[in-house]
């Protein structure tokens, strides 16, 4: 953190000693016809570049050819508990900046091409050997019309051979390019660096629900114009006044920060209980068996408060510090006896699909 993080890359040999992949190249196509997951599949054909999103049809991924292609699926954490498993090897950066696990299989000559992420990965090697050259080069000049954005005048400055365990990390803009020396699968832990622009934008979508203001617009003392298609100075300063009231506090800050961050993305859809359990039973079973958040998941925490899902909860002191756990962790371990307020929130986040039982 105080060497690397968002200021040079490191190459980390055998950072995961004995990690060979946790999917096959099955898996990863299976998952890429599921509609319910975001995939992409490069294909590099005489030069040229191809991009077709998914979710893909088996026939698309049977008719490829033997070199120059590349599966890409997003969000594998979703599907995979050892996915997202893999992910609690990285708590040492805080969740609210942790976006996904990006898993990707290529054969001998794939690759996405040379390009900039606007955002920090660790890039962990899986099966095969993939090389990866990089570049702290300005020059972001892109391939004119290709459906990526390639770069034209890639310069590598490094490169190496990344073998199973092997991982890179790569602050962002770092210009690099990963080519499949054979048959191989790469693991990226990505993280999220939304832009200025986004940020403000979202923020005044939320004020936008969360502000009230009375009042309407008025001029009693209206007087003509000359010109009547001029906007007169009283109009713009009366309207200057009014969103003078546009006003926020840290509390709002937080709250935009916990909803923002933790709102799913708009493809993940969660599955509530078909046959939910009485609350009776539910805490009977949790005590013994303890309950995890689901695959989909994202829960933050913030000054006695809780969002999970885009969603606000407060909650006491003693209800926060049994929620935290699940919070950090992921899973809360069997609790014998539970006060009735933390009972009845996570009765409702598994009502909900938030969090499942384990062992279910």
């Amino acid at each position: 953190m105080r060497d690397y993080w968002q200021k040079r890359p490191l190459l980390v040999r055998n950072a995961l000693p004995g990690f060979n992949g946790l999917l096959t190249r099955e898996d990863l196509m299976v998952l890429a016809c599921n509609e319910d997951a975001q995939s992409r599949l490069v294909i590099q054909r005489k030069g040229q570049w191809q991009l077709k999103h998914g979710p893909l049809e088996h026939s698309d991924l049977t008719k490829l050819p033997k070199t120059q292609w590349t599966l890409l699926v997003q969000g594998v954490n979703h599907f995979f508990s050892s996915a997202r498993d893999l992910l609690t090897q990285f708590r040492f950066i805080p969740h609210a900046r942790l976006d996904d696990l990006m898993v990707s299989y290529a054969p001998k000559g794939g690759g996405i091409g040379p390009h900039f992420d606007s955002y920090d990965v660790f890039l962990l090697q899986g099966m095969g050997s993939r090389r990866w050259q990089i570049s702290a080069q300005l020059d972001d000049e892109f391939i004119a019309d290709a459906p990526l954005r390639i770069l034209k005048n890639f310069q590598p400055e490094q490169e190496w051979v990344l073998n199973p365990g092997d991982m890179l990390y790569l602050p962002p803009k770092y210009a690099h390019n990963g080519i499949a020396e054979d048959d191989c699968m790469t693991y990226s832990i990505g993280f999220r660096a939304p832009s200025h622009q986004e940020l403000i934008t979202q923020f005044l979508v939320h004020l936008q629900d969360s502000l009230v203001t009375d009042g309407w617009y008025s001029d009693p003392g209206l007087r003509m114009q000359s010109h009547p298609s001029r906007i007169s100075a009283a109009m713009k300063s009366q309207v200057n006044s009014i969103l003078k009231k546009i006003k926020w506090d840290r509390e709002d800050i937080e709250n935009f920060l916990g909803i923002y961050l933790s709102e799913p993305k708009p493809h993940v859809f969660f599955e509530q209980p078909e046959k939910p359990l009485s609350m009776r039973t539910f805490l009977q079973r949790i005590g013994v068996n303890g309950v995890q958040l689901d695959l989909k998941s994202r829960i933050l925490s913030s000054s006695g408060k809780f969002y999970i899902n885009g969603e606000i909860v407060d909650v006491s002191s003693a209800a926060y510090k049994i929620l935290i756990n699940l919070a950090d962790n992921h899973e809360l371990p069997p609790v014998s006896s539970l006060d009735h307020e933390t009972g009845e929130i996570l009765y409702q986040w598994y009502i909900n699909g938030y969090i499942k039982i384990n062992g279910n």
